[in-house]
């Protein structure tokens, strides 16, 4: 789909309502970790540099609708002060007199912080006159945060639909990286899906059976897929009620003529621990009284082919137990081969999720990524094939 960015929009003298993701975390009225807001701040310097005035809209926490003084906006300002490199106002509310007066009052090369739309209950239900009361206050609109595009809520798809819109630096990337990886990719296209469950990500199989050229099963969902093979997974997690779910996706991977990687070769212990012994066995040979925590050399082989013949890589999932080693040795092991694959130019690799992006900051190779996306929830109903709300009124 087409959207518009910041270079489409006459920025000079207006008010841009700018919705961010700045959901950080905070201890003891100190950010401890500002890597969202550093990842706005190249959108702010942009408004700044075209003229306009910055208004960020942004939730904390989820106080349902409520006035929650420990969910506050206001103890992010010297934070976001020191990353704009330039003096950040707060209005102690998003909508009404306070936010209107702070609007109308925010001199030019200035930001202006609203509290939490989230204390507001129109906010998550998207009521179109607090959606209103919030275009009221500006001239553009801006959306700069994937992270919440999968929400219909008044300040990232009602808003949008009232005043000019356009993505910010960080959506846009987003938005262009994704398109890259599965709208309108350079094939063979592969796909590493992993975590511990296979009912959670029913949908994104599905999806990508139909998309990519090869998909890699790792992690808890991939002795589920053994499992429906007829395979004795001992101890290991596993959904056995899911087996026949599992069936139907082999057999519409095959009919989609998808190849599916499942672990020929398995790492096992007794005990999920560190220190724990453990042996690689072949994938039909894991003992009655063990559990698989991770793929194994012939698997990594394996993948480490896959990802040499692949012109697209996206990933969601770790491969094993990456928490505790060694049952961190396939995830590290793909990982690193993306990484080289994708430094010599021969790859585009696009990562996302919560779980990925710690597995990736762990093998040390997140930076040499094409693409990592910060948007947990976001990043998988895209991966799924859903349609984005926030996404969906930027073309609009």
């Amino acid at each position: 789909m087409a959207w518009k960015t910041l270079d489409d929009m006459d920025l000079a003298g207006k008010v841009v309502l700018t919705r961010v993701d700045i959901n950080v975390p905070v201890e003891n009225g100190e950010v401890t970790d500002a890597t969202r807001i550093e990842r706005v701040a190249p959108t702010v310097a942009a408004i700044l540099d075209q003229g306009g005035k910055p208004v960020l809209l942004a939730h904390f926490g989820r106080p349902k609708g409520k006035i929650v003084p420990e969910m506050s906006l206001e103890p992010l300002c010297p934070t976001l002060e020191r990353v704009f490199g330039v003096p950040v106002r707060f209005a102690a509310d998003c909508i009404g007199g306070p936010a209107k007066e702070a609007v109308a009052a925010l001199p030019k090369g200035e930001v202006l912080l609203l509290e939490n739309t989230r204390f507001h209950p129109g906010e998550t239900a998207n009521d179109p006159a607090f959606a209103a009361a919030l275009a009221a206050l500006g001239d553009v609109y801006c959306n700069d945060a994937f992270s919440a595009a999968h929400r219909a809520h008044g300040s990232t798809e009602g808003i949008a639909r009232l005043l000019p819109a356009c993505a910010g630096r960080l959506m846009a990337d987003e938005l262009s990286a994704l398109e890259a990886a599965l709208g309108n990719p350079v094939r063979p296209v592969v796909a590493v899906v992993g975590g511990a469950k296979v009912s959670t990500k029913l949908d994104l199989l599905a999806n990508l059976v139909r998309k990519v050229d090869h998909l890699v099963i790792g992690g808890g969902m991939a002795n589920t897929f053994l499992a429906a093979q007829g395979i004795d997974v001992g101890k290991s997690l596993a959904e056995h009620d899911m087996t026949a779910t599992a069936r139907d996706i082999l057999k519409a991977a095959g009919e989609a003529s998808c190849d599916i990687v499942l672990p020929t070769d398995v790492v096992v212990a007794e005990k999920f621990e560190a220190g724990a012994a453990s042996q690689t066995v072949a994938a039909a040979d894991c003992p009655a009284d063990a559990m698989i925590l991770d793929a194994g050399p012939d698997t990594i082989a394996r993948i480490a082919e896959v990802f040499s013949g692949a012109k697209t890589l996206i990933w969601n999932g770790p491969l094993g137990a990456f928490e505790i080693a060694p049952f961190d040795t396939a995830t590290n092991a793909a990982a690193q081969k993306a990484a080289e694959l994708t430094e010599a130019g021969g790859l585009t690799s696009v990562a996302g999720g919560g779980d990925t992006v710690a597995a990736l900051n762990r093998a040390g190779v997140a930076e040499r990524f094409s693409y990592v996306s910060t948007a947990g929830g976001a990043f998988l109903e895209w991966m799924e094939g859903k349609t984005l709300p926030g996404v969906a009124a930027l073309g609009g």
